[in-house]
């Protein structure tokens, strides 16, 4: 398939969604180890990257959209998870340059750009129960299904089960960043909210490529 700047803007209206869906739950989630805001905030910053892609004309290439929602979701989250998707989404518009349309594996690049942008920026490896704990696994599960002739869909939708295998490992992990840190063995037990809701978004755009496939 071929992904162009509508399959990207319909791709973050359905995280958008997803996520609206999903607030109560990571908000909950949240409050056991951190403020309960995670929830709402991601609430807010995809609804803001939503409404600003859309309002881009057709004329826009990939990465200018993956640039406007990376602008939008830093502008209206402040937490620590705005700057963390502002620069996923950066990192995804520069492997897009140039391209009018993505190839599955153009997308699948893009894609594994989001999980490298979001563990430099957070300074966090594998294993400190935090976001990338999912993000990893599905980067990696992602370009191996692409490297075997997996469709970006398939490729994504291997990613999102990589990403929740991955959030639930985070119940055994003692937190070591943010605000959960200080609660230190007590944080064992319990999902890490960004492992919980990457899994959301993960599973948005995997279900969102295979809408736009069928």
């Amino acid at each position: 398939m071929t992904i162009d700047e509508t399959t990207l803007k319909s791709m973050f209206s359905d995280i958008a969604t997803a996520i609206t869906a999903d607030r109560d739950r990571l908000c909950a989630l949240d409050g056991v180890i951190g403020d309960a805001d995670h929830g709402i905030a991601m609430e807010l910053g995809f609804n803001a990257a939503r409404d600003a892609v859309a309002a881009l004309g057709p004329e826009a290439d990939p990465t200018a959209v993956l640039n406007t929602a990376a602008k939008a979701f830093l502008n209206a989250v402040g937490a620590s998870s705005g700057p963390l998707y502002a620069t996923a989404f950066m990192r995804a518009g520069a492997v897009a340059k140039g391209k009018a349309v993505l190839s599955d594996a153009d997308f699948v690049e893009v894609f594994r750009a989001m999980a490298q942008g979001i563990r430099d920026r957070g300074k966090a490896e594998p294993g400190e129960k935090t976001m990338i704990d999912a993000w990893v696994p599905a980067a990696e599960a992602a370009a191996a299904a692409s490297a075997g002739g997996a469709s970006a869909a398939e490729a994504i939708d291997a990613a999102a089960k990589a990403a929740d295998k991955g959030a639930e490992a985070t119940k055994a992990m003692v937190a070591a960043k943010g605000r959960s840190a200080r609660l230190g063995d007590r944080s064992i037990g319990h999902v890490d909210p960004g492992a919980a809701s990457a899994v959301t978004v993960i599973t948005a755009i995997a279900k969102s490529l295979s809408a736009a496939q069928a």
